[in-house]
Protein backbone atom coordinates (compact mmCIF):
# COMPACT_ATOMS: atom_id res chain seq x y z
CA UNK A 1 0.00 0.00 0.00
CA UNK A 2 1.22 3.50 -0.82
CA UNK A 3 2.65 5.45 2.09
CA UNK A 4 1.19 8.82 1.07
CA UNK A 5 -2.51 8.65 0.31
CA UNK A 6 -5.27 11.20 0.53
CA UNK A 7 -8.79 11.25 -0.79
CA UNK A 8 -9.34 13.19 -4.00
CA UNK A 9 -12.70 14.38 -2.69
CA UNK A 10 -15.51 13.17 -0.49
CA UNK A 11 -19.27 12.99 -0.19
CA UNK A 12 -20.22 15.48 2.52
CA UNK A 13 -23.29 17.15 3.94
CA UNK A 14 -22.77 19.73 1.17
CA UNK A 15 -22.69 17.09 -1.57
CA UNK A 16 -19.44 16.06 -3.27
CA UNK A 17 -16.58 18.33 -2.21
CA UNK A 18 -13.10 18.29 -3.71
CA UNK A 19 -10.17 20.64 -4.10
CA UNK A 20 -9.24 19.44 -7.59
CA UNK A 21 -9.77 22.80 -9.30
CA UNK A 22 -7.39 24.73 -7.06
CA UNK A 23 -5.09 22.46 -5.03
CA UNK A 24 -3.61 19.86 -7.38
CA UNK A 25 -1.35 21.82 -9.72
CA UNK A 26 -0.49 25.36 -10.76
CA UNK A 27 -0.58 25.90 -14.55
CA UNK A 28 1.72 28.95 -14.25
CA UNK A 29 4.34 27.19 -12.14
CA UNK A 30 5.73 24.68 -14.62
CA UNK A 31 3.31 21.84 -13.92
CA UNK A 32 2.30 19.25 -16.48
CA UNK A 33 -1.15 17.75 -15.91
CA UNK A 34 -2.45 14.78 -17.85
CA UNK A 35 -6.25 14.84 -17.74
CA UNK A 36 -8.02 11.56 -18.46
CA UNK A 37 -11.37 11.92 -20.20
CA UNK A 38 -13.45 8.74 -20.21
CA UNK A 39 -16.09 6.88 -18.25
CA UNK A 40 -16.17 4.05 -15.73
CA UNK A 41 -14.42 0.82 -16.67
CA UNK A 42 -12.10 2.35 -19.27
CA UNK A 43 -8.79 1.70 -17.54
CA UNK A 44 -8.23 5.07 -15.85
CA UNK A 45 -7.07 3.74 -12.48
CA UNK A 46 -5.06 0.95 -14.15
CA UNK A 47 -3.19 3.51 -16.22
CA UNK A 48 -2.52 5.80 -13.25
CA UNK A 49 -1.17 2.88 -11.21
CA UNK A 50 1.09 1.95 -14.09
CA UNK A 51 2.46 5.51 -14.36
CA UNK A 52 2.94 5.65 -10.59
CA UNK A 53 4.93 2.41 -10.58
CA UNK A 54 7.16 3.69 -13.39
CA UNK A 55 7.85 6.94 -11.54
CA UNK A 56 8.49 5.13 -8.25
CA UNK A 57 10.91 2.77 -10.03
CA UNK A 58 12.90 5.85 -11.02
CA UNK A 59 13.18 6.96 -7.40
CA UNK A 60 10.45 9.61 -7.57
CA UNK A 61 8.00 9.95 -4.69
CA UNK A 62 4.33 10.14 -5.57
CA UNK A 63 1.11 10.95 -3.80
CA UNK A 64 -1.93 8.73 -4.35
CA UNK A 65 -5.31 10.42 -4.38
CA UNK A 66 -7.86 7.70 -3.72
CA UNK A 67 -11.48 7.51 -4.78
CA UNK A 68 -13.89 7.80 -1.83
CA UNK A 69 -16.33 5.57 -3.74
CA UNK A 70 -13.65 2.86 -3.91
CA UNK A 71 -10.51 3.44 -1.77
CA UNK A 72 -8.63 0.76 -3.69
CA UNK A 73 -8.98 2.83 -6.86
CA UNK A 74 -7.04 5.92 -7.89
CA UNK A 75 -8.45 9.27 -8.97
CA UNK A 76 -5.08 10.99 -9.35
CA UNK A 77 -1.33 10.54 -8.98
CA UNK A 78 0.80 13.57 -8.12
CA UNK A 79 4.59 13.81 -8.33
CA UNK A 80 5.58 17.19 -6.80
CA UNK A 81 9.31 16.66 -7.37
CA UNK A 82 8.91 16.98 -11.15
CA UNK A 83 5.63 18.94 -11.06
CA UNK A 84 3.64 16.29 -12.89
CA UNK A 85 0.25 14.75 -12.23
CA UNK A 86 -2.24 12.39 -13.88
CA UNK A 87 -5.87 13.05 -13.01
CA UNK A 88 -9.27 11.49 -13.60
CA UNK A 89 -10.88 14.68 -14.91
CA UNK A 90 -14.44 13.36 -15.20
CA UNK A 91 -17.53 13.76 -13.01
CA UNK A 92 -17.87 14.43 -10.14
CA UNK A 93 -14.38 15.98 -10.23
CA UNK A 94 -14.48 17.54 -13.69
CA UNK A 95 -11.40 19.45 -14.82
CA UNK A 96 -10.96 21.31 -18.10
CA UNK A 97 -7.64 22.56 -19.51
CA UNK A 98 -6.53 26.01 -18.48
CA UNK A 99 -3.59 26.08 -20.89
CA UNK A 100 -3.87 23.09 -23.20
CA UNK A 101 -0.43 22.07 -24.42
CA UNK A 102 1.49 24.52 -22.22
CA UNK A 103 0.27 22.72 -19.09
CA UNK A 104 -2.49 20.18 -19.65
CA UNK A 105 -2.52 17.18 -21.95
CA UNK A 106 -5.67 15.12 -22.58
CA UNK A 107 -5.82 11.32 -22.47
CA UNK A 108 -9.01 10.31 -24.36
CA UNK A 109 -9.51 6.74 -23.20
CA UNK A 110 -13.21 7.23 -24.00
CA UNK A 111 -12.25 6.99 -27.69
CA UNK A 112 -11.44 3.32 -27.10
CA UNK A 113 -15.11 2.49 -26.46
CA UNK A 114 -16.62 0.67 -29.44
CA UNK A 115 -19.64 2.79 -30.21
CA UNK A 116 -21.84 0.03 -31.59
CA UNK A 117 -21.49 -2.05 -28.41
CA UNK A 118 -21.89 0.91 -26.04
CA UNK A 119 -25.03 2.06 -27.89
CA UNK A 120 -26.56 -1.41 -27.77
CA UNK A 121 -26.34 -1.53 -23.97
CA UNK A 122 -27.16 2.12 -23.25
CA UNK A 123 -30.51 1.37 -21.57
CA UNK A 124 -28.85 -0.89 -19.01
CA UNK A 125 -26.00 1.58 -18.50
CA UNK A 126 -28.35 4.51 -17.83
CA UNK A 127 -30.35 2.39 -15.38
CA UNK A 128 -27.18 1.66 -13.40
CA UNK A 129 -25.98 5.28 -13.68
CA UNK A 130 -29.29 6.68 -12.39
CA UNK A 131 -29.29 4.22 -9.49
CA UNK A 132 -25.69 5.14 -8.65
CA UNK A 133 -26.52 8.86 -8.65
CA UNK A 134 -29.56 8.29 -6.44
CA UNK A 135 -27.51 6.24 -3.94
CA UNK A 136 -24.88 8.98 -3.72
CA UNK A 137 -27.61 11.57 -3.12
CA UNK A 138 -29.05 9.46 -0.28
CA UNK A 139 -25.56 9.10 1.16
CA UNK A 140 -25.13 12.88 1.21
CA UNK A 141 -28.52 13.38 2.89
CA UNK A 142 -27.58 11.01 5.71
CA UNK A 143 -24.21 12.74 5.99
CA UNK A 144 -26.02 16.06 6.26
CA UNK A 145 -28.08 14.69 9.15
CA UNK A 146 -25.00 13.28 10.88
CA UNK A 147 -23.05 16.48 10.28
CA UNK A 148 -25.82 18.68 11.67
CA UNK A 149 -26.07 16.57 14.83
CA UNK A 150 -22.31 16.68 15.35
CA UNK A 151 -22.24 20.39 14.61
CA UNK A 152 -24.93 20.85 17.24
CA UNK A 153 -22.64 19.07 19.72
CA UNK A 154 -19.81 21.38 18.72
CA UNK A 155 -21.97 24.42 19.39
CA UNK A 156 -23.11 23.04 22.74
CA UNK A 157 -19.51 22.42 23.79
CA UNK A 158 -18.27 25.69 22.34
CA UNK A 159 -19.83 27.69 25.18
CA UNK A 160 -17.56 25.86 27.64
CA UNK A 161 -14.28 26.51 25.77
CA UNK A 162 -11.51 28.92 26.81
CA UNK A 163 -10.58 30.26 23.37
CA UNK A 164 -7.81 32.51 24.62
CA UNK A 165 -6.03 29.57 26.22
CA UNK A 166 -6.26 27.55 23.01
CA UNK A 167 -4.86 30.42 20.95
CA UNK A 168 -1.94 30.83 23.36
CA UNK A 169 -1.02 27.14 23.30
CA UNK A 170 -1.33 26.99 19.49
CA UNK A 171 1.00 29.97 19.09
CA UNK A 172 3.55 28.42 21.46
CA UNK A 173 3.53 25.12 19.57
CA UNK A 174 4.14 26.85 16.25
CA UNK A 175 6.96 28.94 17.73
CA UNK A 176 8.52 25.80 19.21
CA UNK A 177 8.30 23.56 16.14
CA UNK A 178 8.60 25.88 13.16
CA UNK A 179 11.22 28.45 12.26
CA UNK A 180 10.03 31.54 10.42
CA UNK A 181 9.95 31.03 6.67
CA UNK A 182 8.61 32.97 3.73
CA UNK A 183 5.98 32.17 1.12
CA UNK A 184 3.59 30.21 3.29
CA UNK A 185 1.31 27.99 1.23
CA UNK A 186 -1.69 25.79 1.97
CA UNK A 187 -2.71 22.61 0.17
CA UNK A 188 -6.12 21.16 1.00
CA UNK A 189 -6.92 17.46 1.13
CA UNK A 190 -9.24 14.92 2.74
CA UNK A 191 -7.58 12.46 5.11
CA UNK A 192 -10.85 10.63 5.73
CA UNK A 193 -14.01 9.74 3.83
CA UNK A 194 -17.22 7.76 4.04
CA UNK A 195 -16.65 4.82 1.71
CA UNK A 196 -18.21 1.42 0.89
CA UNK A 197 -15.60 0.01 3.30
CA UNK A 198 -16.82 2.24 6.15
CA UNK A 199 -15.44 5.46 7.56
CA UNK A 200 -11.81 5.34 6.40
CA UNK A 201 -9.16 7.46 8.13
CA UNK A 202 -5.77 7.45 6.36
CA UNK A 203 -3.68 7.91 9.47
CA UNK A 204 -0.67 6.10 7.95
CA UNK A 205 -0.23 9.12 5.69
CA UNK A 206 0.18 11.41 8.68
CA UNK A 207 2.79 9.05 10.16
CA UNK A 208 4.70 8.86 6.87
CA UNK A 209 4.82 12.63 6.38
CA UNK A 210 5.16 13.74 10.00
CA UNK A 211 7.11 11.55 12.46
CA UNK A 212 6.30 14.01 15.26
CA UNK A 213 2.57 14.13 15.89
CA UNK A 214 0.50 16.17 18.31
CA UNK A 215 -3.04 14.92 18.92
CA UNK A 216 -6.03 16.85 20.22
CA UNK A 217 -8.42 14.43 21.93
CA UNK A 218 -11.84 16.03 21.50
CA UNK A 219 -15.06 14.08 21.10
CA UNK A 220 -17.27 17.10 20.49
CA UNK A 221 -15.08 19.15 18.17
CA UNK A 222 -15.29 22.60 19.76
CA UNK A 223 -11.72 22.62 21.07
CA UNK A 224 -10.36 20.96 17.95
CA UNK A 225 -11.99 23.41 15.54
CA UNK A 226 -10.61 26.38 17.45
CA UNK A 227 -7.19 24.74 17.83
CA UNK A 228 -6.85 23.83 14.14
CA UNK A 229 -8.08 27.23 13.02
CA UNK A 230 -5.53 28.95 15.27
CA UNK A 231 -2.72 26.59 14.17
CA UNK A 232 -3.53 27.14 10.51
CA UNK A 233 -3.40 30.91 10.94
CA UNK A 234 -0.15 30.82 12.89
CA UNK A 235 1.56 28.36 10.53
CA UNK A 236 0.73 30.37 7.43
CA UNK A 237 1.82 33.53 9.23
CA UNK A 238 5.14 31.78 9.93
CA UNK A 239 5.56 31.07 6.21
CA UNK A 240 5.10 27.30 6.45
CA UNK A 241 3.86 25.04 3.68
CA UNK A 242 0.99 23.08 5.19
CA UNK A 243 -1.51 20.41 4.21
CA UNK A 244 -4.88 21.16 5.76
CA UNK A 245 -7.21 18.16 5.93
CA UNK A 246 -10.96 18.32 6.27
CA UNK A 247 -13.60 15.91 7.54
CA UNK A 248 -16.53 14.72 5.36
CA UNK A 249 -18.83 15.43 8.33
CA UNK A 250 -17.59 18.96 9.02
CA UNK A 251 -16.14 19.98 5.63
CA UNK A 252 -16.03 23.70 6.39
CA UNK A 253 -13.47 23.51 9.19
CA UNK A 254 -9.92 22.06 9.36
CA UNK A 255 -9.65 18.71 11.11
CA UNK A 256 -5.92 17.90 10.74
CA UNK A 257 -2.85 19.90 9.71
CA UNK A 258 0.42 18.42 8.44
CA UNK A 259 3.71 20.27 8.01
CA UNK A 260 5.93 17.78 6.14
CA UNK A 261 8.84 20.20 5.73
CA UNK A 262 9.49 20.08 9.49
CA UNK A 263 8.02 16.61 10.05
CA UNK A 264 5.35 17.84 12.47
CA UNK A 265 1.63 17.15 12.31
CA UNK A 266 -1.44 18.03 14.33
CA UNK A 267 -4.28 15.49 14.38
CA UNK A 268 -7.69 15.42 15.97
CA UNK A 269 -8.95 12.22 17.55
CA UNK A 270 -12.58 11.28 18.13
CA UNK A 271 -14.97 8.38 17.76
CA UNK A 272 -14.69 8.38 13.97
CA UNK A 273 -11.06 9.40 13.40
CA UNK A 274 -9.26 7.62 16.21
CA UNK A 275 -5.53 8.08 16.74
CA UNK A 276 -4.90 4.79 18.53
CA UNK A 277 -1.12 4.58 18.21
CA UNK A 278 1.80 6.20 20.09
CA UNK A 279 2.36 9.88 19.31
CA UNK A 280 4.67 12.60 20.58
CA UNK A 281 2.05 14.37 22.70
CA UNK A 282 -1.70 14.29 23.38
CA UNK A 283 -3.69 17.34 24.38
CA UNK A 284 -7.08 16.62 25.98
CA UNK A 285 -10.00 18.91 25.32
CA UNK A 286 -10.84 19.04 29.03
CA UNK A 287 -7.71 21.13 29.54
CA UNK A 288 -9.42 23.97 27.65
CA UNK A 289 -12.99 23.50 28.84
CA UNK A 290 -15.21 24.22 31.82
CA UNK A 291 -15.90 20.56 32.54
CA UNK A 292 -18.63 21.34 35.08
CA UNK A 293 -20.56 23.34 32.49
CA UNK A 294 -20.00 20.61 29.91
CA UNK A 295 -21.35 17.98 32.29
CA UNK A 296 -24.75 19.68 32.35
CA UNK A 297 -25.06 19.08 28.61
CA UNK A 298 -24.04 15.41 28.67
CA UNK A 299 -27.49 13.98 27.99
CA UNK A 300 -28.06 15.95 24.80
CA UNK A 301 -24.46 15.46 23.69
CA UNK A 302 -24.83 11.71 24.13
CA UNK A 303 -28.14 11.61 22.25
CA UNK A 304 -26.74 13.59 19.30
CA UNK A 305 -23.67 11.40 19.11
CA UNK A 306 -25.72 8.16 19.06
CA UNK A 307 -28.09 9.55 16.44
CA UNK A 308 -25.17 10.75 14.30
CA UNK A 309 -23.66 7.25 14.44
CA UNK A 310 -26.90 5.79 13.08
CA UNK A 311 -26.98 8.35 10.27
CA UNK A 312 -23.36 7.55 9.46
CA UNK A 313 -24.11 3.82 9.25
CA UNK A 314 -26.90 4.54 6.77
CA UNK A 315 -24.59 6.75 4.72
CA UNK A 316 -22.09 3.86 4.50
CA UNK A 317 -24.86 1.52 3.32
CA UNK A 318 -25.79 4.01 0.61
CA UNK A 319 -22.14 4.19 -0.43
CA UNK A 320 -22.11 0.40 -0.72
CA UNK A 321 -25.20 0.54 -2.96
CA UNK A 322 -23.61 3.23 -5.12
CA UNK A 323 -20.51 1.10 -5.64
CA UNK A 324 -22.59 -1.93 -6.65
CA UNK A 325 -24.32 0.13 -9.35
CA UNK A 326 -21.01 1.67 -10.42
CA UNK A 327 -19.55 -1.83 -10.77
CA UNK A 328 -22.38 -2.61 -13.23
CA UNK A 329 -21.46 0.50 -15.24
CA UNK A 330 -17.82 -0.59 -15.27
CA UNK A 331 -18.66 -4.12 -16.41
CA UNK A 332 -20.67 -2.80 -19.36
CA UNK A 333 -17.85 -0.52 -20.47
CA UNK A 334 -15.19 -3.18 -20.01
CA UNK A 335 -17.10 -5.37 -22.46
CA UNK A 336 -17.36 -2.48 -24.94
CA UNK A 337 -13.69 -1.41 -24.88
CA UNK A 338 -11.17 -1.93 -27.66
CA UNK A 339 -8.36 -2.91 -25.32
CA UNK A 340 -5.75 -3.16 -28.09
CA UNK A 341 -6.42 0.49 -28.93
CA UNK A 342 -6.28 1.33 -25.20
CA UNK A 343 -2.91 -0.40 -24.88
CA UNK A 344 -1.42 1.58 -27.75
CA UNK A 345 -2.67 4.88 -26.30
CA UNK A 346 -1.50 3.91 -22.79
CA UNK A 347 1.97 2.97 -24.07
CA UNK A 348 2.34 6.18 -26.06
CA UNK A 349 1.21 8.36 -23.16
CA UNK A 350 3.36 6.55 -20.60
CA UNK A 351 6.42 7.05 -22.79
CA UNK A 352 5.60 10.75 -23.11
CA UNK A 353 5.30 11.06 -19.32
CA UNK A 354 8.59 9.25 -18.75
CA UNK A 355 10.40 11.49 -21.22
CA UNK A 356 9.20 14.52 -19.27
CA UNK A 357 10.24 12.86 -16.00
CA UNK A 358 13.72 12.18 -17.34
CA UNK A 359 14.09 15.76 -18.53
CA UNK A 360 13.24 17.05 -15.06
CA UNK A 361 15.48 14.81 -12.95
Amino acid sequence: MDAIRFFFGANTKNGFVGFHKTDLYDPRDGWVAYLIKSGAGTGKATFMRRVQQELNARGLETESLCCSSDPASLDAVVCPEIKLCVIDATAPHILEPYAYGECEQLIPFGCCLRAEIALSQSAEWFEAADACTAAHARCCRFLASAGNLLDNNRLLAQATVNNAKIDTVAARLVDKECKKQTNGKETRRFLSAVTPEGYVFLKDTACALCPKLYVIEDEYGAVNVRFMTALREQLLKAGQQIITCYSPLLPDTPSHILVPSVGVGFLSSNGRETVDFPVFRRLHASRFQDTDALRTKKQQLRFNRRAASEMLREAIRCSEDAKAHHDRMEALHIAAMDWDMWQRLADETTNSILRIAESRT
